[in-house]
């Protein structure tokens, strides 16, 4: 199986809320390549799913450093930093998502909060 194909598991799955098979591709992924942005994007996401608040923001914080153009990761800490009351980092990550793509329909929701 190819890391897309693996890839594409862990994804499908996190979407279904298994996050345990979906954490099993997605190690496998970063098994084969440490620096798939989008595997450790989704485990992030996982992160926090499951509660893990500081974790996912590390993980989501290290994705964004890495890929500074990585918009779903940008968006997705925005979005755990708004949950957690971080708002004007938050604000500020929305308004780096339609930079980015202003076309981004959720950073428009979003940013009328700030």
């Amino acid at each position: 199986m190819d890391l897309q194909q693996l890839y594409q598991l862990g994804f499908d799955a996190r979407c279904n809320g298994q996050y345990g098979m979906a954490r099993t591709y997605l190690e496998a992924v970063l098994a084969q390549d440490p620096e798939h942005a989008d595997a450790r994007w989704q485990l992030g996401l996982i992160q926090g799913f499951e509660g893990d608040f500081d974790g996912s923001m590390a993980t989501l914080t290290a994705v964004v450093d890495a890929n500074p153009n990585h918009v779903g990761a940008i968006y997705d800490l925005g979005m755990t930093m708004m949950m957690l009351g971080m708002d004007t980092e938050a604000c500020a990550l929305f308004a780096e998502v339609l930079r980015l793509d202003p076309s981004h329909e959720n950073a428009k929701r979003q940013i009328a909060y700030c």
